[in-house]
């Protein structure tokens, strides 16, 4: 009789905890007519700092948490709920009553957004993005495409997705993600696990993946910020991106380090044929940006 207790204990609060989330993603949905759209994106890119950034964002008084609470940065909307449809990815977003609280409280404009870093990589996204918000704020993170792949596969290696080691992923990353990223085109509703895992390579060519964004929003509109920089002077780049998003300043006391993966160095092979890979592709980005993007020079 006890362990039937024991058991009802166990499964209860289990299926108390799954009605409440529902009735809040229901409500969310309900109400999405009061939830105006996100004002800024952060699209990219992964592994460059975004979880950072975007906890450092959600600490300023003016920009409120995603709803339901759950939500810890993102919806995923551009590329795995597409599906969904608008009133979903509204019902994730506070609404117009709680922002003009938010204003009264403390004096200034409410900034409401998302941080998804595979926005930026998937065909799809921009053009979605464009279609629905014109007029959104957009921020890309760039890393040391060098680094970010190593790091990118540190994540999958910890999570138990990736058996290769790092030098064999590289190798398989084609044949792994041939015929994805046109297969999410052809079929704009599917996603792609091995898309989203396994393009170590692929996505340090940001250029081509910048492209679309570039071609469809304003310059001034997209705010590029080396991940190195984010790094190295925490306390400055997080100002800079307040005073892009219009924000009063609000300074915080300590900049904590979110998703770091220490781990051996990356093999010196390894490093020097990707360096190589990526030398065109980083000048490109270059001259296309007028950033200065010395990724070796600038790396803490």
């Amino acid at each position: 009789m006890s362990s039937i207790r024991d058991r009802v204990k166990q499964i209860v609060p289990s299926q108390v905890t799954n009605r409440v989330k529902d009735s809040l993603v229901d409500y969310g949905v309900r109400t999405s007519g009061q939830r105006p759209l996100p004002d800024f994106l952060i699209i990219g890119t992964k592994r460059g700092g975004t979880t950072s950034l975007w906890n450092y964002l959600i600490q300023h008084p003016l920009v409120p948490r995603l709803f339901p609470a759950w939500n810890t940065k993102a919806s995923h909307y551009f590329e795995q709920n597409w599906h969904r449809g608008e009133a979903w990815y509204r019902s994730h977003f506070p609404t117009s009553r709680q922002r003009a609280t938010l204003q009264r409280r403390h004096g200034g404009p409410v900034r409401v957004g998302e941080a998804a870093p595979l926005y930026m990589f998937h065909p799809l996204a921009a053009q979605r993005v464009a279609a629905l918000m014109p007029t959104v704020r957009l921020i890309v993170l760039l890393r040391d495409p060098v680094e970010r792949a190593y790091s990118h596969w540190k994540e999958r290696w910890t999570h138990g997705v990736e058996p290769l080691d790092f030098a064999d992923a590289l190798a398989a990353e084609e044949e792994r993600t041939a015929g994805e990223r046109e297969r999410l085109i052809v079929e704009p509703e599917a996603f792609s696990e091995p898309y989203d895992w396994y393009t170590y390579r692929a996505r340090g060519r940001y250029l081509e993946h910048l492209e679309p964004w570039l071609d469809r929003f304003d310059r001034e509109r997209i705010l590029f910020l080396p991940s190195e920089d984010l790094y190295r002077d925490t306390r400055g780049t997080y100002r800079r991106t307040v005073d892009f998003l219009g924000l009063p300043a609000h300074d915080l006391p300590a900049f904590k380090v979110y998703n770091d993966r220490r781990s051996a160095p990356l093999d010196p092979r390894v490093r020097a044929e990707l360096t190589e890979y990526y030398r065109p592709h980083n000048e490109a980005l270059r001259q296309r940006l007028g950033l200065a993007l010395d990724w070796p020079e600038r790396a803490p």
